[in-house]
């Protein structure tokens, strides 16, 4: 296995730009092999403005449950399978790596457990300050080591998920 890369931010503006045009092209091309009642999101840093990225972009595609099997055959049929994240059946995750931006798909269950990713962009949409503390926890760790960036970046995104859904 290859030694990750080092946690690096882009210049945002330039990434965002790039993100929402590659979105455009892949939300489409997937939306014609996906099973009915999917639903194709631009999730991540480069789907929230004024925040700092590393340049890559995330998609999640949500599904009923009752086709996940169906959507996650469409993907692994298209693209590699995350080695690095986890795989039940409710989620799968799909990246890849040689396009430019770096894709990562993201295929949930509607209601599943990993049904979140769309809920942690629309808590950043709403609060420019939790929007202003990740792109500290972002810089605090520029040019740092990847595991320890996600391990932060993750306690950071439980917390608020956890203070989103507290006031739902």
């Amino acid at each position: 296995m290859d030694p990750e890369l080092p946690f690096k931010l882009v210049d945002a503006a330039h990434a965002r730009i790039m993100a929402q045009r590659f979105y455009e092209v892949v939300s489409t091309a997937l939306a014609a092999s996906l099973p009915v009642g999917h639903e194709i999101r631009h999730i991540g840093a480069t789907a929230i403005p004024n925040c700092l990225t590393k340049g890559d972009l995330d998609i999640v595609i949500r599904v009923p449950v009752e086709v996940f099997s169906k959507a996650e055959n469409a993907l692994a049929s298209r693209f590699f399978r995350n080695e690095g994240s986890v795989g039940i059946a409710t989620f799968a995750a799909f990246e890849d790596a040689s396009s430019t931006p770096h894709l990562g798909l993201q295929l949930t269950a509607i209601g599943g457990p990993f049904d979140v990713f769309h809920q942690f962009v629309e808590a950043l949409h709403q609060s420019p300050e939790l929007v202003l503390e990740y792109n500290a926890l972002k810089l605090q760790h520029d040019g740092s080591d990847m595991a320890v960036y996600r391990r932060a970046k993750s306690d950071f995104v439980e917390r608020v998920l956890a203070e989103f859904r507290s006031h739902d």
